[in-house]
């Protein structure tokens, strides 16, 4: 006869700590350690001199590390795990740390601090509104913060557009933000002319990487609220990138038919999201993300394909709504007027 094993408690409690592995990782980027670590500095001393910290503690980091998978330990020494090496070394076109910047400021973490009371209503207490206001300096910390992770996808939307072939267009970027989206367009095609639509402080962002990526001359700033400012017309492509799961589907609809109105006939609305399976539990980090948009937004959620298609379908698009899978957890939504 079959034995079940007895439950164990392991899952539980490694929930419960589970922040400690979020903030090990933040300290070390936070201290250098996995730059100094992936230019040479192998050992204790060698690591606690380079990022000017105790032995101490950097013993204990660099172990707990070890354990949890971003250092590979051998006797005394330290090395990057691949995924340190390509996300978390300064030196990587990839770097990604600066992230923790934004996904563990503060008031993104304060949200969870009493999730049952979200549970309970809803939706987030006004007061930890994310998407409230229109100068809130976490939008300016994204912006920054999350250029890295968010350049795989720009270019994977380039891909799917078949950009560089497309001739003259005209692009409107809603909700910009570091706007490399648009940006990555406008390097693709020498013909792109962007608008990028953000508040006046987040578009400075963005003008700072057009400039940097050497496309200003074909990026203008339209600052204001995507709702209620006038968008004009005749884009060929209208970029909705991490923004409509800000929103519950009637809030979407209305603000997609605001762009078939902007967009040429044939053109093309090119959403963004962390799409899950119709079963919401799969894929993990896509359908985890509806969470995310539980603890920080009044009606927010990760929305799924089927859910996208309709939103479209209800504002006016009548062309196909194509998926597009990215090497990230995000999906390209492709919906033509």
């Amino acid at each position: 006869m079959a034995t079940t094993a007895a439950p164990n408690p392991e899952l539980i409690f490694g929930t419960i700590q589970s922040y400690q592995r979020s903030f090990a990782l933040k300290a070390g980027v936070d201290l250098g350690l996995f730059t100094a670590i992936g230019e040479g500095a192998a050992n204790v001393p060698a690591i606690a001199t380079r990022v000017a910290a105790s032995e101490r503690g950097v013993r204990i980091l660099c172990d707990f590390l070890s354990i949890i998978g971003l250092l590979v330990k051998s006797g005394d020494r330290y090395q990057l795990s691949p995924e340190a090496a390509a996300f978390l070394d300064k030196r990587s076109p990839a770097y990604m740390g600066s992230m923790t910047d934004f996904l563990l400021a503060p008031d993104i973490m304060r949200n969870f601090g009493d999730l049952a009371a979200t549970v309970r209503r809803g939706t987030v207490a006004p007061e930890a509104n994310t998407v409230a206001g229109h100068e809130q300096d976490h939008w300016i910390t994204f912006a920054r913060a999350m250029t890295p992770m968010m350049m795989p996808a720009a270019m994977g939307i380039a891909d799917a557009l078949n950009i560089a072939a497309a001739g003259p267009v005209k692009i409107l970027d809603i909700a910009a933000g570091h706007g490399i989206f648009g940006i990555v367009l406008a390097q693709r095609n020498p013909r792109a002319e962007v608008v990028a639509l953000d508040w006046e402080g987040v578009l400075k962002v963005a003008a700072e990487n057009a400039a940097k990526m050497g496309v200003a001359d074909r990026v203008r700033p339209l600052p204001g609220d995507a709702f209620t400012v006038e968008y004009g017309t005749g884009f060929d492509i209208v970029l909705l990138t991490n923004f409509l799961h800000h929103y519950d589907p009637p809030t979407c609809t209305t603000l997609l038919r605001k762009v078939a109105a902007a967009l040429k006939p044939g053109g093309r609305a090119v959403i963004l999201e962390f799409v899950p399976n119709d079963d919401r539990v799969t894929p993990t980090m896509p359908a985890s993300f509806s969470l995310t948009m539980l603890s920080g937004t009044p009606a927010g959620d990760a929305y799924t394909l089927a859910e996208l298609r309709r939103m479209c379908a209800d504002a006016g698009f009548t062309g196909a709504v194509t998926a597009h899978s990215l090497p990230m957890p995000e999906t390209v939504v492709i919906a033509t007027k």
